[in-house]
């Protein structure tokens, strides 16, 4: 975000090259309301800052500030568009010398955080959030595409789980009705169980409306690494056969190219000569400086096992590993080797929370 580096008596005036929709008011109290959105491709961003003066500084946020209303832009709500309903909670402070100081801040989607119990209406704009809050937000919002009667995939891991919940919570109000759940592990399997979600096999329901799971890593053409949980060919296997699946992240999973996070890009094997497939895996991708481990748990390392009764070897990269069709079509053509992590050209959503708040890319 571009900041102004003076804010004297015309806001509008250095805000106006890059925001549109713009409005100033002066709030009984002394503060300054600036309102402003913009348009990136297919989706519309909105903006609310407060300036404080200086003398007001120690008094209780809370008492300034409020979320904005939808009658500040009404031009937005009919818009085709996707509108993104951010509430800022940025608080700039006026020094004496009329410089704009970052506040401790978090933006947020209003809607989101209330219904995951992060922010309330008399919240302090102040509050900082957990990642675990963060991937919270981002669930909550994936949810609000789900609609009654659809067959849902219902992923894995520590921002899937957020998800689930919801939709349980949701069942159990009255909101959501006729919800069939297929789950992409034996954990997410025994959560939605407790969750009272009716649940069902991609035998029955070999097409899924919607699926929403959470990623390890997304680059910016939507293309993921997951399965750093273990659950890779069970999630891979439900959501291709999705109409749209929703990738719920925090900011922190964002990278320049797969694998470029240094962290584990995940392939299962089968048990039998583990160590065999392991090296070969390693030669595909030594010019990326591949190294190829087999996953372990627990004190004594035993093999980590997946849902399926396979291994799991983890590869590391340096370097971009090129092309990335080119790189799956490798790896599955070995013998031994039943999936691998990359989820190419799947995503049809991601919801990416972050300090800056919500950000949804759609393909």
């Amino acid at each position: 975000m571009r900041f102004c580096p003076r804010i004297k008596t015309s806001e509008a005036a250095c805000l106006r090259p890059w925001w549109s929709n713009l409005s100033v008011s002066l709030s009984p109290n002394g503060a300054k309301h600036v309102y402003f959105t913009w348009k990136h491709k297919n989706a519309v961003f909105e903006r609310n800052w407060w300036f404080y003066p200086f003398s007001i500084y120690t008094q209780t946020i809370s008492t300034l500030c409020s979320p904005p209303t939808q009658s500040l832009c009404p031009s937005l709500l009919s818009s085709s568009t996707t509108r993104l309903n951010l509430w800022a909670s940025q608080v700039l402070i006026f020094s004496p010398i009329n410089m704009a100081i970052p506040y401790p801040h978090f933006i947020a989607t209003e809607k989101a955080a209330m219904e995951a119990g992060l922010l309330h209406p008399s919240s302090s704009p102040s509050v900082i959030f957990t990642q675990d809050d963060l991937k919270k937000i981002a669930a909550y919002k994936a949810v609000e595409y789900v609609e009654s009667g659809m067959v849902l995939g219902l992923g894995t891991g520590s921002t899937a789980k957020h998800a689930v919940n919801r939709i349980g919570e949701l069942l159990r109000q009255g909101k959501l009705k006729d919800i069939v759940g297929i789950p992409t592990s034996k954990i997410t399997h025994e959560q939605a169980l407790s969750l009272g979600i009716p649940l069902s096999d991609l035998d029955s329901h070999p097409v899924v409306d919607l699926a929403i799971d959470g990623a390890d890593e997304v680059d910016p053409f939507l293309n993921l690494v997951k399965g750093r949980g273990g659950s890779l060919l069970r999630e891979k296997m439900v959501e291709s056969a999705c109409k749209k699946f929703i990738v719920i992240v925090d900011e922190s999973k964002l990278v320049n190219y797969v694998g470029g996070s240094g962290l584990a890009m995940p392939v299962e094997v089968i048990p039998f000569c583990w160590k065999f497939s392991a090296e070969r895996l390693r030669k595909l991708f030594e010019e990326a400086g591949c190294v190829a481990k087999l996953r372990t748990c627990g004190e004594k390392e035993e093999p980590y096992v997946t849902d399926n009764g396979n291994f799991i070897v983890d590869l590391y990269f340096e370097r971009s590993i090129g092309d990335l069709k080119a790189a799956s079509d490798a790896i599955l053509n070995l013998p031994g080797v039943v999936e691998h992590g990359m989820f190419l050209d799947m995503a049809t959503t991601v919801i990416v929370a972050g300090e800056l708040g919500l950000t949804v890319k759609n393909k």
